[in-house]
C-alpha cells in the first residue's frame, strides 16, 4: 500500500483481458516482496497485550483478596486500564487505514468484523455466567468492532477528516449527553447513565476517538511513505519473537488469558492460599465510621485496630465473622470499641503477655 501507487486502464490489453494493470513507481519498489506485516505494529500490540495481562492478573488477585490494591476503583489503575484500551483502539485504526486506504477490501473486512463480534459475544456470555449482572455489555472487543465500522469510511478521506471526527467523538460525552440515553438500551453510546456496574465498559463515545485518531495518524504516515520503510525493519531475537507472536495472535491471547489467570487465582483461593482480609477490612470500615462521628483529628485508626485486638483476645472475632448480625456479639463489639476509643492501648498488655 505504498503512497503514489494507482490503477489505470491500459488500452486494448485492458479491454481484451478485462483486468487492470498496476502502474509502478519508486515508492512501490520500496516495499519488500512478500512482507505483508509491519513488525512495529505487531510489537506495539504485543506490548499492549502484556500490559492487559498484567492488569487482569492484578484485578484477579484483588478480586480474591490476595492483595489490597484498588484495581477496580483506584485512579491510577483506571488510567492504566484506559491507556491499554486506548492503545488497542488506536492500533486498530492504524491497521484499518493501512489495510483499506487504497480501496476497501470488503470480504476481509467483514471476516474480521464477524470474528471480533463473535468473540465479543462470547465474552459477554462468559462474564454473565461468572459475574451475573456485572457482565460485559459493551467492552473492548465490542468497541473495536463498532469503532472500526464507524472509522472505515474515513480511510478513504483525507487525514484531517478523521482527526476532526476523533475530536467530536472525544468530546461527545460533554456536549451530547442526555437522559434520553440512560439505561441498558443505549449503553453502547456512552452518552447516558448506564444504571449498572460492569467489569468492562468501553462505549463508542469517547473511545471511538482513539480509532479515528489511529486512522488519521496512519494517513499522515502514509503521506511520508513511513509504512513502506517500516516494513524493512524486521528484527530478530527472543524478545522480538515474543512480541511479534503476541501481536499477531492478540485476539486469541485476549480470549484465553483471563480465564486461565482467573482459574488459577480461584484455585489458589479454593485451597485456602488466600490471606484473611477480613481483619484489615474491619479496621478500615471502622475507621471510616469513627471519623464520621469523632472527626478526622481523633485516633480512629488506633481505636479500631485496638477493637480488633480486643475481639480476638476475648474469642469474639471468629463467632462475629460467622454471625455478624448476632445482637449479643455486636453489643460486646461495641463495648470493646468504647474501651478502645477511650484508650487505644487498653489491650496492649494482654497482647504482650500472649
Amino acid at each position: 500500500m505504498a503512497n503514489g501507487v494507482r490503477y489505470a486502464r491500459i488500452g486494448r490489453l485492458d479491454q481484451h483481458f478485462g483486468r487492470r494493470f498496476r502502474k509502478l513507481d519508486i515508492t512501490s519498489l520500496s516495499k519488500p516482496s512478500g512482507l505483508s506485516r509491519i513488525f512495529a505494529l505487531d510489537a506495539a500490540r504485543g506490548v499492549a497485550i502484556c500490559a492487559m495481562i498484567a492488569y487482569h492478573f492484578s484485578w484477579d488477585l484483588s478480586w480474591f483478596s490476595f492483595v489490597t490494591w484498588p484495581v477496580a476503583n483506584g485512579w491510577s489503575w483506571r488510567v492504566f486500564a484506559g491507556c491499554i484500551a486506548g492503545s488497542f483502539l488506536f492500533l486498530a485504526g492504524i491497521s484499518l487505514a493501512l489495510a483499506h486506504g487504497d480501496g476497501i477490501r470488503w470480504p476481509s473486512f467483514w471476516r474480521r468484523e464477524a470474528t471480533i463480534a463473535l468473540a465479543a459475544a462470547g465474552v459477554s456470555l462468559a462474564t454473565y455466567v461468572t459475574f451475573g449482572s456485572s457482565f460485559v455489555r459493551f467492552g473492548i472487543l465490542h468497541a473495536i468492532a463498532a469503532s472500526c465500522l464507524i472509522a472505515l469510511p474515513f480511510t478513504r478521506l483525507p487525514a484531517p477528516a478523521s482527526a476532526v471526527a476523533a475530536l467530536l467523538f472525544a468530546t461527545a460525552p460533554v456536549w451530547l449527553s442526555n437522559p434520553a440515553f440512560d439505561g441498558a438500551l443505549w449503553v453502547w453510546t456512552g452518552l447516558g447513565e448506564p444504571g449498572f456496574g460492569s467489569v468492562d465498559y468501553v462505549p463508542i463515545a469517547p473511545w471511538t476517538a482513539a480509532t479515528l485518531a489511529g486512522v488519521s495518524a496512519a494517513k499522515f504516515l502514509i503521506a511520508f511513505n513511513v509504512p513502506a520503510r517500516m516494513q524493512q525493519w524486521n528484527p530478530g531475537g527472543p524478545l522480538a519473537s515474543i512480541l511479534r507472536l503476541f501481536g499477531q495472535r492478540s485476539l486469541l491471547i485476549y480470549l484465553i488469558h483471563q480465564p486461565i489467570l482467573f482459574g488459577l487465582v480461584w484455585s489458589a483461593d479454593a485451597v485456602g492460599l488466600a490471606p484473611d482480609r477480613t481483619g484489615p477490612a474491619f479496621v478500615e470500615n471502622c475507621r471510616i465510621s469513627c471519623e464520621a462521628v469523632q472527626g478526622p483529628g481523633s485516633d480512629c485508626a488506633g481505636a479500631c485496630a485496638c477493637t480488633l485486638d480486643g475481639l480476638r483476645q476475648n474469642g469474639l472475632w471468629d463467632p462475629l465473622t460467622k454471625t455478624p448480625n448476632d445482637a449479643g456479639l455486636r453489643q460486646q463489639m461495641n463495648q470493646t470499641y468504647a474501651l478502645c476509643l477511650a484508650d487505644p492501648t487498653v489491650f496492649d498488655s494482654n497482647t504482650a503477655s500472649n
